[in-house]
């Protein structure tokens, strides 16, 4: 069988025309393909292997991709299919640049029996070896099943699309659930970091997120192309927190450049935020209770949505805000039949294991060990502010009143103002140490921005010398 090269490079597929929004513009370079898929069980098959590789720029920047061709054996992994996602992989780790993986097969070619099993093996291995060196993000353009769909759970970000995006271990047809799989669902357990419509706009998605991300763990903090002022006062942040159900989101807006926040996984524990955002043009990531729903409350879900997100940020030296608002942990009889306990040792973990720039802002309430579990200065954070409004207490203002002054049932308003006042008071944390400083609403953008900026020369190790300098 004779194979142009225009073939190659011209047979339309909906791979192809992703691939083509994803790149600059003729950028994206194939590497393999010519590659011919493996001889099977039943016999040799001349047709060429149904994955495209290669490299390209993403706004200048150099980004490796592989894309699951549907209309070539349905995308279906086998040997020759692993083997050039692998190859893929030794050179993204070589060049110490991103690895996009877009899928859309019908999981492994059983033809090939275990070499295609084997596939499976050699690409999980090398997605694990790379994980932490380079950023990796998935693209859920189609069915994503079996052993893909344990691929695409280890990558660092993953990006699907409603309208054709399946994600699920069992066949609906084994399970005669036609319902399981969709994207919204897989949203909804946490399996999906952003949510688009449709395949091309999972690759604008795409594109906005490598902007966020270093290319490697050794390129430090990123920096985007613009010229906001950080030194910028928000006077906005006075009416967003004048309410104590605002909303985190609306904060998070007005301290970050102009609409440079990016929410992750908003469909799973929205009681947590976590995303990336930028102040004057340093790129950040943000962890936040929401005070909007149940005051903020931290779940086992949202505490281990957070340890995920400190996890990746930390291993890319990604600095970190963390924005405190809550009443302390969710009283729930379901959470608490629940591992609840080890969600929250993975949120102390991961802070505790943190050494990038770490910033945390105590906004309002920071109640019970909540408060030492949400990025404070006796878990690592680097530096941490508190508005004047913050209120920082052992049990929340109206249970510590009820037990201390229990008989004093006529005067527990006038009480818990007190507390709030004279016991709640940021101040007595700051008299320990616990707070750097106690900041007015308007200047969180300003205070914030110089903090990390600080942070940009902080080094893991000890600095090498040879000895101190002797006095004179």
């Amino acid at each position: 069988m004779e194979i142009k090269k225009e073939q190659v490079y011209t047979e339309a597929s909906p791979a192809r025309d992703m691939i083509t929004a994803l790149f600059d513009d003729g950028t994206f370079l194939e590497v393999g393909a010519y590659v011919k898929r493996a001889r099977s069980e039943f016999g040799e098959n001349m047709s060429l292997e149904g994955v495209i590789t290669g490299y390209g720029a993403i706004d200048g920047r150099l980004v490796f991709a592989f894309a699951e061709d549907f209309t070539r054996f349905k995308g279906a992994i086998g040997s020759a299919h692993a083997a050039k996602i692998n190859r893929l992989y030794e050179m993204a780790v070589k060049a110490g640049a991103p690895v996009v993986g877009i899928f859309d097969g019908a999981g492994a070619d059983i033809t090939e029996g275990v070499g295609a099993l084997a596939g499976y093996g050699s690409i999980m291995k090398n997605v694990s070896a790379a994980s932490g060196v380079i950023p990796q993000i998935a693209v859920i353009a189609g069915s994503c099943a079996g052993g893909s769909a344990v691929i695409v759970q280890m990558f660092d970000l993953v990006i699907g699309a409603a309208d054709k995006g399946k994600l699920y271990v069992n066949s609906p047809f084994l399970l005669k659930d036609n319902s399981i799989g969709s994207i919204k669902s897989a949203a909804e357990l946490g399996q999906i970091s952003l949510v688009t419509t449709d395949p091309m706009e999972a690759c604008t998605a795409l594109r906005r997120v490598i902007n966020y991300l270093p290319q490697n763990n050794t390129e430090g903090t990123v920096y985007a192309l613009n010229e906001e002022d950080a030194n910028r006062l928000i006077p906005e942040a006075d009416g967003i927190l004048a309410a104590s159900d605002y909303d985190m989101g609306a904060l998070i807006e007005a301290l970050a450049d102009d609409q440079s926040f990016l929410s992750l996984s908003d469909a799973f524990a929205p009681e947590m935020l976590t995303g990336f955002a930028q102040i004057g043009g340093m790129i950040i990531g943000v962890v936040a209770n929401q005070p909007k729903l149940n005051q903020g409350a931290i779940t086992p879900d949202g505490a281990r949505k957070a340890a995920h997100f400190i996890s990746f940020c930390d291993s890319f030296n990604i600095p970190l805000l963390t924005i405190a608002d809550t009443c302390g942990y969710a009283v729930n009889n379901a959470m608490e039949a629940s591992p609840y306990a080890a969600a929250l040792a993975k949120l102390a973990s991961a802070y505790a294991a943190a050494t990038c720039p770490t910033v945390t802002l105590i906004a309002g309430r920071a109640y019970g060990s909540a408060f030492a579990l949400m990025g404070s200065k006796s878990l690592g954070a680097d530096v941490v502010f508190a508005l004047e409004r913050a209120e920082i207490t052992a049990l929340s203002p109206e249970a510590s009143v009820d037990f201390v002054w229990s008989g004093k049932k006529g005067e527990r308003t006038a009480l818990i103002e007190e507390w709030k006042r004279d016991m709640a008071s940021p101040l007595l944390a700051a008299s320990v140490g616990e707070i750097d400083d106690i900041i007015a609403v308007d200047e969180i953008r300003v205070r914030v921005a110089a903090a990390f900026e600080m942070l940009t020369f902080k080094a893991d190790a000890k600095a090498a010398k040879k000895h101190g300098v002797i006095p004179l």
